[in-house]
């Protein structure tokens, strides 16, 4: 039995290939589009001129042929000796032309010849033989060649040009593009202060294209965000810079109260006040981006057992690898102590704390972040099923984090629990 051997075709439903990033660029498609329609004009235009051409060349070479078939038909009529490029069922006649002629029409028609162009001419005489005469159809012939090499060497000059200038036009286009998604990445990213900043949106009397519309809006709506940031962000520091003053008398007028449960109540909703307004004017800072950091170097495992203890949590504590990085140590605890309580406060035991090198996480086993929280970053004054806290422990967290240059993200552990993971910036060449 002889083997046969198969091949699988390919799965319909398999993954297609991708091109390349840059062609989906307005550049590139903008080039292949223009490129697309000269080739198509070109093409056109140079079919028509061909045609025309051809046509005119052609029958000025018929009406001659045509011309001299009758002067040999005549000069045959009349017993004259034919001219030297004239004949009688001459040998080179092409078989079409041959029976048309011999059904008793005329005709022409254009053939090789010695490899030469000739253009014939054909008529019936006597019965069933057929004069012919022939004339030279190079000249006609070079005349299209030539027409031919000019249209496409036109053409592709055009092309060529109408390409560049072209590209040159929407590359202006795409970069003013690019620079706005650039501005709107900045604004995105929390830098409120970038824009812009097109020419053509500061004399409004001038006509704007839609590229300048859209940078004009991205700057207004900027603009429009900034200021309400702003007067949110005093609101808040003003709020909290007035709620200081009663909320100590209110504190030390607790302090004078007699012993006993009622004295207790008080004495922990004025604490709870106090440690709000305190939040509330730390967060107004980190808006304001007035924070300064006091780096110096730390070791992480000594710190994290710090916080731990001062949180007065079983918390465990895991130093995988301890290593020493220049920080804010201030700021760090800070961090941590977030971390620590938000897991008591709304994960379950037991919290785990992680030191493997610069990576420090946090870890519980409770039902985990929520779904908004580990998409979107923490949201102030947001809790979930009711749970005690007012909501700024992760946000203070997530600025802090940031004034010292380090990452903090928010995701569930895969067998359960909520795991924040804080990677500090670090040298190698540190100690």
């Amino acid at each position: 039995m002889t083997p046969t051997t198969s091949r699988a075709d390919p799965s319909p439903t398999g993954p297609r290939p991708r091109l390349p990033a840059w062609t989906a660029t307005l550049t590139w498609k903008a080039a292949v589009f223009i490129t697309v329609m000269c080739c198509a004009l070109a093409a056109l235009l140079g079919a028509l001129v061909h045609v025309s051409v051809a046509n005119q060349t052609v029958g000025q070479a018929r009406d001659r042929a045509l011309g001299r078939l009758d002067e040999a038909t005549q000069a045959y009529e009349a017993g004259a000796r034919l001219g030297p490029l004239a004949g009688i069922d001459p040998p080179g006649l092409p078989d079409s032309l041959r029976r048309l002629a011999a059904g008793g029409d005329r005709g022409t028609m254009v053939s090789s010849r010695a490899k030469a162009p000739t253009m014939w001419a054909a008529g019936p005489i006597d019965g069933k033989r057929v004069l012919a005469v022939e004339i030279d159809y190079s000249q006609g012939a070079r005349t299209i060649d030539g027409l031919d090499r000019a249209i496409v060497g036109s053409s592709v000059l055009a092309i060529g040009a109408t390409l560049l200038v072209g590209a040159f036009a929407v590359t202006r286009v795409t970069r003013r593009l690019h620079a706005t998604a650039r501005v709107a990445r900045r604004i995105s990213g929390g830098d409120l202060d970038a824009r812009v900043g097109d020419p053509r949106t500061r004399n409004p009397a001038r006509p704007q294209d839609e590229v300048a519309a859209v940078a004009g809006a991205l700057d207004s709506m900027a603009t429009s965000l900034q200021r309400k940031l702003l007067s949110e962000q005093r609101f808040t520091a003003d709020v909290a810079h007035e709620l200081r003053t009663p909320l100590t008398g209110l504190h030390a007028a607790a302090e004078l109260l007699p012993p006993g449960r009622p004295t207790e109540l008080v004495r922990d909703r004025v604490a709870a006040l106090r440690t709000l307004t305190e939040d509330l004017l730390e967060i107004s800072r980190l808006d304001a981006r007035s924070e300064r950091v006091d780096l110096d170097d730390n070791w992480l495992g000594p710190l994290t057992e710090r916080v731990v203890r001062g949180s007065g949590t079983e918390t465990e504590v895991v130093v995988v690898r301890d290593v020493c990085v220049l920080t804010d140590r201030r700021r760090l605890e800070r961090v941590l102590g977030n971390l620590v309580a938000n897991a008591h406060r709304h994960g379950s035991p037991p919290v785990v704390l992680t030191v493997d090198g610069p990576v420090i996480t946090v870890r519980d086993h409770g039902d985990g972040y929520p779904d908004y929280l580990v998409e979107g970053g923490p949201q102030r004054f947001r809790t979930e099923g009711g749970t005690k806290g007012h909501g700024l422990g992760l946000t203070i967290a997530l600025g802090q984090a940031k004034v010292l240059g380090a990452s903090l993200r928010f995701t569930n552990a895969e067998d359960g629990g909520a795991l924040a993971t804080l990677t500090l910036p670090y040298d190698d060449h540190q100690p």
